[in-house]
């Protein structure tokens, strides 16, 4: 979620609801206060995800792939003992050691790297199961990582996708039929059950159903994988799933109960996939979402007493450009101010205003394209829940730019052109914005480095000693 995510995220938001849509802002631009932050990790000038979390939950960058483990540990490392001389301690322990509840809300996998950074500790990223580790490696892996935590009661909310990497596979996942990922036999949603006032639920009718006030520890794993793009949740969702505005509310609704306070991660983690995919619209509409998600913490929460903190951990290489007239359709072709047909590159075709830098859009460099190569999938669902990585189920370099028309580029499934031909779009490694309302607030301003996120969370919460 960069800068040009947040515009144009911003404006389409406002087109949706009639209007032109640069006189709008979305809920988290309100905040009272604002600074930059520097994503880069120790080794990586455009980073991951893993060690940007982790600067952010723990105040100490670390190297690509990494989580929650100082830059000392090689990557991949397989010996349990030396990840545990090593590790970072969160800001999510911190919290459990000192008597408060913990939550995390994903709209990825909740074992994907921006949530796992708050619980676990690894020096891979990829080890979500004990079936992704290495031959040998004695680290536990991400989905027990979560279900053993076992600091004061443990993690009292989890809620997202990643239901595969819970299962063994000896059973079969109850929406899809596909089988579980785990080889070492357990079942972690019947572990989870163990804990006190404790439910499961993987669909959204057992969701509702859960009753805040009667429920300490709430595990919610909605799909194989991922789950759903917000555009695609209502339609391809074969048991349902909620959104990540009632996932943020189920959430506070659970650990506000505790009057020592609590610490709660949400992520809006679909809105980097859709990036990844070349698919502005799908990471236009999950920012939208993600904005109504802060709305619902701020209706929630009071800034006497709450830090609300918006941010990206990275970037991504999505522009927006040419000189669209005021109310141009973000999405549409570039039209300027006072003309009645879409502006013109210096070959006579039309363009849009938003492009990557690189990714599965490249159109290369002939005057011609073949018909339908550059759209959302080849079948419905293969950019969501099913997919493991970020990349499109089927891909090959189109033979040129084609002569774009407004019905095709505002299509959902459209994927914007690229420049450089790559399977799927990169982060960016320009700064991202840091949003803040409430307690120690103030502390954000200028242009910071990714990991005094964390010491500002920990002043706020009185850690800070």
């Amino acid at each position: 979620m960069g800068i040009s995510t947040i515009t144009a995220s911003r404006i389409y938001d406002g087109q949706s609801k009639g209007g032109k849509g640069e006189e709008n802002s979305l809920v988290f631009e309100y905040a009272p206060y604002l600074a930059l932050s520097k994503t880069y990790s120790v080794d990586q000038q455009t980073p991951d995800s893993a060690p940007t979390m982790t600067a952010m939950v723990t105040g100490i960058k670390t190297i690509g792939d990494s989580l929650s483990v100082n830059q000392y540990v090689a990557h991949s490392e397989p010996n349990a003992n030396v990840v545990e001389a090593n590790k970072l301690t969160t800001i999510l322990e911190q919290a459990k050691l000192n008597g408060l509840s913990a939550g995390v809300v994903s709209t990825a996998r909740i074992t994907h790297a921006t949530p796992a950074a708050t619980y676990a500790h690894t020096a891979n990223r990829d080890w979500e199961a004990d079936s992704n580790r290495d031959a040998g490696a004695t680290v536990p892996d991400i989905a027990a990582q979560l279900v053993d935590f076992n600091i004061t009661g443990g993690i009292d909310v989890a809620l997202g996708g990643g239901r595969t990497y819970f299962l063994p596979n000896t059973v079969t996942d109850p929406e899809y039929g596909v089988a579980g990922k785990r080889k070492d036999g357990r079942n972690l949603t019947t572990d989870w059950l163990k804990k006190t006032n404790s439910k499961y639920v993987w669909n959204k009718t057992d969701f509702d159903a859960i009753d805040p006030n009667s429920t300490d520890h709430l595990l919610g794993l909605f799909e194989p994988s991922h789950v759903h793009f917000e555009a695609d949740r209502l339609t391809h969702d074969k048991a349902g799933e909620p959104s990540l505005t009632e996932m943020t509310t189920k959430a506070i609704d659970i650990l506000k109960k505790n009057p020592n306070g609590y610490f709660l991660m949400v992520e809006g983690g679909r809105i980097d996939h859709a990036h990844h995919l070349g698919n502005a619209y799908r990471a236009l509409s999950d920012t939208q979402q993600l904005s109504a998600a802060v709305l619902a913490a701020v209706q929630r929460t009071s800034p006497k007493d709450t830090l609300i903190i918006v941010t990206a951990d990275h970037s991504h290489v999505f522009t927006i450009g040419g000189y669209p007239q005021r109310g141009n359709p973000i999405l549409g072709l570039t039209q300027g101010v006072g003309a009645k047909t879409p502006d013109l590159d210096l070959l006579g075709l039309p363009y849009t205003t938003l492009n990557y830098a690189n990714g599965s859009g490249y159109t290369g460099a002939s005057n011609a394209q073949a018909a339908g190569s550059k759209t959302f999938g080849a079948k419905d669902g293969a950019w969501a829940s099913g997919s493991e990585g970020h990349s499109p189920s089927s891909y090959s370099a189109a033979n040129g730019r084609p002569t774009l028309t407004n019905a095709l580029v505002q299509d959902p499934n459209y994927l914007q052109e690229a420049i450089v031909p790559l399977n799927q779009e990169t982060h960016g490694g320009e700064d991202v914005a840091i949003f803040a309302y409430g307690p120690q607030a103030h502390l954000f301003h200028g242009i910071m480095e990714q990991n005094v996120i964390y010491h500002v969370m920990s002043e706020a919460l009185g850690f800070a000693k």
